[in-house]
């Protein structure tokens, strides 16, 4: 290893895709011209392309690596996301949404959500509290604007993500990292060779006889985790026994007049189907359990539920929910699916690629390679993974359907003391325990709890000791308020066509 440290001369990434293209593009951004990036992709063996809706700190990497939000929805037949419609889940013929903002408006010393609580105990209140929820306001009007900046305002309180074509995202972003100087090379892995004093990766062999060497790799290589797992063996954390659904078949149709600002997941006897609006067509797969239902019965369900005519073949994914017990080993990161699979259900995938690439950007070695190093971004990744394994966990365990096998698994399993230590807590006084790590927020976690009838038997202690505060009267106003923007916004296909059409849409 080399004893006086230097900045790194060269970086290679195996594999393309959304998650070797955010890689290059990413540090080409922070590294500019001083060191030397490579990606090695093989076009013949293609990518999984299936992350198609997102959620919302997307928008800050875009931000972040110079992106323009109209360019980059245009480029991508992108349309706008504000949260995802949950169908079925907690029983048949129920829904509630997970919107990206939060609940009502703040008006005292206590959070809004306590006092709807509070109320909704008391009797005092009816509905959902989705009636409070800005998002879902806009989503079921098929409304879309950005919020305002002034706190304020009612039209401050949402948040929004995209939904988009990955595969023309992976492309948008190859331009724009060759542009940067990143370099790519054609060819298909065959060897990778290791230092014989520290297994250290020292180079890849392609399939035409070129070897690419580099200092530090990014293994972006898909499900195989051809460096991470194939030659390194870092080994994998299996979490099915909590998220039992392992395959996921996908096909596109065509789309519909009313493009919906939002996600769909229905749930199905044997897993749940999403439903993603983009500008030139629509996502559709059904994510499914392999133990409940063959994968002909599957695309069986799909292709019969499809609100358009199919637009190629379906297909079918293998994936094993859980990730890499070490995604940083010796001189290799793994990014993307090679580091780990957490099922589509929130959207999630392209945010660990995100944030994977800026953990690295953050802890980024020299040629020292310090283990130290390593072993931090292998800690704060584990967390994050298992901080959203426990958020999945949350929508499968909350059901009282007992109509199929899986269901039937879901409600009576033993899960994770994490997500339990917090259940018990809602559960008995309607307090969200979290910290400032989380990914999901807390009006993330109330939509799901209240959205799925996990009821708390009393509303937070401290609701009760404000009782000269005009609740009633501030739940007026904040419903008026929702109302009046709603009917001033466009609506989500106007938006689109008055700043980022896509030419696919024609």
């Amino acid at each position: 290893m080399a004893q006086d440290p230097r900045p790194l001369q060269k970086i290679v990434i195996v594999g393309g895709g959304s998650a070797g293209w955010m890689t290059a593009a990413a540090l080409s951004d922070a590294m500019g011209q001083s060191c030397d990036i490579t990606l090695v992709e093989s076009e013949a063996i293609g990518t999984v392309g299936v992350g198609e809706a997102t959620i919302p700190p997307i928008r800050n990497f875009n931000q972040r690596i110079g992106i323009d939000e109209a360019t980059f929805v245009k480029e991508t037949a992108g349309s706008y996301k504000l949260g995802i419609q949950f169908v079925d889940w907690a029983r048949l013929g129920h829904s509630y949404f997970h919107p990206f903002g939060q609940y009502g408006a703040e008006f005292d010393k206590v959070p809004f959500y306590h006092y709807w609580m509070r109320e909704s105990l008391a009797g005092r209140i009816e509905g959902p509290i989705d009636d409070f929820s800005m998002c879902w306001a806009m989503a079921k009007a098929g409304k879309f604007a950005h919020p305002q900046a002034d706190r304020r305002k009612i039209q401050s309180t949402f948040d929004y993500a995209y939904h988009f074509d990955a595969g023309l995202y992976a492309a948008f972003l190859r331009r724009l990292s060759e542009a940067r100087g990143v370099t790519r090379i054609e060819g298909r892995v065959t060897d990778v060779a290791q230092r014989a004093e520290d297994g250290f990766i020292e180079s890849v062999t392609l399939d035409n006889g070129e070897v690419v060497g580099g200092e530090l790799f990014i293994d972006c290589s898909g499900f195989r985790g051809l460096l991470i797992e194939g030659t390194l063996e870092a080994g994998y954390e299996n979490w099915q026994r909590w998220l039992p659904c392992d395959r996921a078949v996908a096909v596109p149709c065509a789309k519909q007049e009313d493009i919906t600002p939002y996600t769909r997941s229905t749930a199905k006897s044997a897993g749940w189907q999403w439903r993603i609006p983009l500008q030139h067509r629509t996502g559709n797969g059904y994510v499914h359990c392999s133990e409940y239902i063959s994968e002909d019965e599957a695309t069986s369900v799909l292709m019969g539920s499809l609100d358009g005519e199919p637009q190629a073949d379906p297909r079918t994914l293998r994936f094993v929910t859980g990730c890499r017990r070490k995604f940083w080993d010796k001189n290799c990161i793994a990014i993307g699916l090679s580091a780990g699979f957490m099922e589509p259900l929130e959207s999630t995938s392209l945010h660990l690629i995100q944030y994977g690439i800026l953990r690295l950007i953050a802890l980024l070695p020299d040629s020292v390679m310090s283990p130290l190093l390593a072993q931090e971004y292998n800690r704060q990744t584990a967390d994050e993974y298992e901080r959203i394994r426990d958020f999945l966990i949350l929508h499968y365990k909350a059901t009282t359907r007992d109509d199929a096998e899986l269901w039937r698994y879901c409600s009576a399993m033993e899960i994770p003391n994490s997500l339990q230590y917090k259940m018990d807590h809602f559960r008995e006084y309607g307090m969200l325990v979290s910290d400032e790590r989380e990914l999901f927020a807390n009006p993330s976690w109330i939509a799901v709890y209240l959205g799925q009838n996990i009821v708390p038997n009393r509303a937070p202690a401290i609701t009760e000791m404000r009782k000269a505060v005009k609740v009633e009267e501030r739940f007026g106003m904040i419903a008026k308020a929702m109302r009046s923007a709603v009917e001033e916004m466009p609506t989500h296909a106007d938006f689109i066509a008055r700043h980022c059409p896509s030419p696919l849409a024609i």
